[in-house]
């Protein structure tokens, strides 16, 4: 049983890789994108700000909860923190288990309860913003 959580500055790099166990049928990569508009407004990106280190905490806690109470195996889990331009990657979610109908449903689980719970804010940048004026 495998939990990584990384709080990153900027965009996220490449996809984790993820070394499976013989047991492992199922890898679900849950990338969440930064979309060009922000209620219907164009922006050029997000600003993330995380309360650390009790973000981080409440991610291990969700993720060994998936461990737990869904059977997966392995649970990656990485968060931009600060600017994020349009088209890049400030989320990123690897599961793996079993079968594919548990790791679908825990990286659902995974995904609702971090927008409840975990302290982690976005912030439109209007379009005309630099990065540097984002912050």
């Amino acid at each position: 049983m495998t939990v990584r959580v990384a709080i990153c500055d900027g965009p996220l790099a490449e996809t984790a890789r993820i070394q499976t166990t013989g047991d492992d049928g199922a890898v679900v990569v849950f990338e969440g994108i930064v979309r060009r508009l922000e209620e219907g407004r164009p922006i050029s990106g997000l600003t993330y700000e995380v309360y650390s280190p009790m973000a981080e905490n409440l991610l291990k806690e969700l993720a060994q909860s998936l461990i737990r109470d869904f059977g997966v195996t392995t649970v990656v889990v990485e968060h931009s923190r600060g600017f994020v331009p349009v088209g890049q990657c400030s989320f990123r979610l690897v599961v793996s288990g079993c079968h594919r109908q548990e790791v679908f449903r825990a990286s659902q689980w995974f995904i609702d309860r971090l927008k409840e719970d975990v302290p982690i804010w976005k912030k439109p940048v209007p379009e005309d913003t630099t990065a540097d004026e984002a912050g």
